[in-house]
């Protein structure tokens, strides 16, 4: 499958993404990335917690707030920072991986005197645990 063809189906996937909360989305997007090939995951999964988090912040939604930020990891991974002080890695060869957001990364950080800002995130795999498709 290539990339557009695999964003094209994840933009088909939308409705199925839908859930009560954030975390059940959460879940959900875990699954569907997981199903995708190895090399179209970060950029699906990086999609995916786009759309919960327009979900979440839709006016009127009912929701717990719910966020995630990227980052571009040292080794080429892509990691997704959520509020609770949980990741998701998604290494440079495709694999998921749950992190803890303070514990499982080197993290360099550029401080001014109005801001504190990471600079970098090395993750240490030996710590995390690898999602698996169930």
């Amino acid at each position: 499958m290539d990339m557009k063809k695999g964003l094209q189906s994840a933009a088909l996937l939308r409705s199925g993404i839908c859930a009560p909360s954030g975390e059940e989305m959460l879940s959900k997007a875990i699954a569907m990335t997981l199903q995708t090939p190895a090399q179209d995951r970060a950029e699906l999964f990086e999609l995916l917690t786009r759309e919960i988090v327009a979900i979440v912040s839709a006016p009127h939604s009912g929701m717990k707030p719910w966020t995630c930020f990227a980052h571009r990891g040292t080794d080429g991974s892509r990691i997704f920072r959520g509020g609770i002080g949980l990741s998701i890695v998604v290494d440079p060869l495709g694999r998921l991986w749950r992190a803890r957001t303070y514990e499982d990364f080197e993290t360099t950080y550029t401080i001014t005197s109005t801001s504190c800002e990471i600079a970098s995130m090395k993750p240490n795999y030996t710590l995390m645990r690898e999602y698996v498709v169930r």
